[in-house]
């Protein structure tokens, strides 16, 4: 990785970013960022307090109407500009992602950091197509258009499992709007979040567009959902968090964007490719070490293909790769904490009670028993009302249902409360065309599962939450749609206007 910068140098002055500042925290209590990898300390740092909170909000306010006024083509510029600063700092950024989130430096630098240039290139574009419906007469004797407008301060909240991806999906919509933003990322896992916001000051964006602040939940993210001059909340993570967010939101009438949980199907049909389906499900369920709300978690898989299913999954998941994070050979790193792989292994052992544990369910030892690493783990047997099925685990884990019927499939794939994506497996256009229509998911691949584009939207059904990251819809969560309406006839008198003088007309 070159020459590594050193973590405790570079955040010598904090885990905040307010008005252009590193600053530390004022809460009182500090947090330690550990490597998952080795159990070693990375930083600790002091957590954000309320007031810092209020700092932050303060500085995005005040730098809000100059941003907001400047022109599709400035914000533009300034986006592109910030691309290229991601792409020179590209291997800092990879270092620092993978050091706090222990993921595989192959996953860091062919995944997390090129998707974030990516889409911050794709908004550096999206930021001159802000347009609302051409001008017309509908009502023939006035002219209407609409217009989209930025609506103000924008406090988010990002989750640990993709940290950098995350910040740049909250921050890159809103200001390429016009707004300002505040985001709050997971505790464990800030640091890129932090590179991120000092590389658009390094790109020339105002300071105060872009703020950071680095808390607990129950202090600071609370407190930055229900803030009175803070106008939306986009919020990543769990379902039973996002209910508290949406609660605190609505009583302050703020406009909300949710993405929560999700327990993805992979839907395989007697026709799949059984190579293709087997080599897709391994790689999509252990993905980040499974902890992505759109890996493949329940595989379901028609009945004649089942069994060879299960023992071809097995035995490439047999051949994955545990190791150092930053060994290009290493395959899955550790999950982000200890206390997240101990609730990964509980899933599993109690499903030692009902299922079948085919491979992995195991913690490795030796020189890997450092770290929070837990081997890869397919479960078959479970009952559908089951908890390893039913509830979103978050880890390296694969559970397989047989099924019979196209219906009975199709029935199986939805009948959780999420919703966020899916995918269906088949030979037969007509066969995995009636899936994606019938599937309720904001995403349902055919014949693979996890690629995502900039330019296609991300967001959920279901308990899975609403609203959409990525692609021009995001616009819709962060703009304000307003109608302007000329009157063409310059007549003092109006035809309607009967309905208040009568004949006095």
């Amino acid at each position: 990785m070159g020459n590594r910068f050193q973590v405790k140098d570079r955040f010598a002055d904090g885990a905040q970013y307010i008005d252009g500042q590193l600053r530390s925290g004022t809460s009182g209590r500090s947090q330690t960022i550990v490597n998952p990898a080795t159990g070693e300390d990375v930083l600790t740092y002091e957590l954000a307090s309320p007031a810092d909170v209020d700092a932050a909000v303060a500085a995005a306010k005040r730098a809000f109407p100059a941003w907001a006024a400047a022109t599709p083509g400035e914000r533009s510029d300034a986006l592109h500009r910030l691309a290229a600063v991601l792409a020179e700092q590209a291997e800092d950024f990879a270092y620092a992602e993978s050091l706090q989130c222990g993921k595989p430096i192959k996953l860091s630098t062919g995944f997390d950091v090129p998707g974030t240039i990516d889409n911050t290139a794709f908004f550096a574009g999206a930021a001159r197509q802000l347009q609302g419906q051409a001008a017309a007469e509908y009502s023939g004797d006035h002219t209407s258009y609409v217009r989209r407008e930025a609506i103000g301060v924008v406090g988010s909240i990002a989750p640990w499992n993709y940290p950098l991806q995350m910040a740049a999906w909250k921050i890159l919509p809103a200001i390429a709007a016009g707004n300002t933003i505040v985001l709050k990322p997971a505790e464990l896992t800030p640091l890129t979040s932090l590179m991120f916001a000092q590389a658009a000051k390094d790109a020339g964006l105002p300071d105060g567009v872009v703020n950071i602040v680095t808390g607990a939940g129950r202090d600071a993210g609370e407190h930055l959902v229900g803030h009175p001059d803070v106008v939306m909340t986009s919020f990543t993570g769990s379902t039973a968090v996002g209910k508290r967010v949406a609660e605190i939101a609505t009583a302050t009438v703020k406009r909300l964007h949710l993405e929560l949980g999700g327990k993805a199907p992979f839907l395989v049909f007697d026709d799949a490719d059984l190579e293709a389906a087997a080599h897709g499900a391994v790689a999509a369920s252990l993905i980040n070490t499974g902890q992505d709300c759109t890996a493949a978690t329940r595989a379901y898989v028609q009945r004649p293909l089942h069994d060879a299913f299960v023992a071809r999954v097995a035995e490439l998941m047999e051949s994955v790769r545990l190791g150092d994070p930053f060994d290009p050979a290493t395959d899955l790193g550790p999950l982000v904490s200890h206390a997240q792989r101990d609730r990964v292994a509980g899933f599993v052992e109690r499903a030692r009670g009902y299922a079948t544990v085919v491979t992995g369910g195991e913690i490795p030892g030796g020189e890997l028993a450092e770290g929070a690493y837990y081997r890869p783990t397919l479960v078959s047997g479970a009952a559908q009302d089951s908890e390893v099925v039913q509830s979103e685990i978050f880890g390296p884990v694969l559970v397989v249902l047989p099924f019979d019927t196209d219906d009975e499939g199709i029935e199986l794939a939805n009948d959780t409360p999420y919703g966020l994506a899916a995918s269906a497996w088949s030979r037969d256009v007509y066969r995995a065309g009636r899936a994606t229509r019938e599937i309720k998911a904001g995403c349902v691949w055919v014949n693979d599962h996890i690629p995502i584009i900039s330019e296609m939207p991300h967001g959920g059904y279901k308990a899975s939450g609403f609203g959409k990251d990525m692609s021009a819809y995001s616009f819709e969560e962060y703009t304000q749609v307003k109608h302007v309406m000329y009157d063409n006839t310059a007549v003092a008198a109006k035809d309607w206007h009967r309905t208040i003088f009568g004949d006095r007309i």
